[in-house]
């Protein structure tokens, strides 16, 4: 899968994956989705930030996660 709007620059933020080079890191995006956030309330906090920014986070977000293998507990 191809991420044309996240980057990874070494000199910038340690290396982070950010939003199209503009120093907000892919998870702080992400975390604002998941404590609920709408995009229309994470676009006001970020104006430099796109709709499309967003969309991508966090499909960027999901296959970081496919990468690795998590523990879970089993239900009991």
């Amino acid at each position: 899968m191809k991420f044309s709007r996240i980057t990874v620059d070494p000199r910038q933020m340690d290396g982070i994956p950010c939003i199209r080079g503009i120093r907000i890191p892919v998870a702080t995006v992400v975390g604002m989705v998941a404590d609920g956030m709408t995009r229309g309330e994470i676009l006001k906090a970020y104006p430099d930030l796109k709709a499309k920014d967003i969309e991508e986070a966090l499909r960027y977000a999901a296959e970081a996660v496919r990468e690795r293998e998590l523990p879970l507990r089993s239900a009991s």
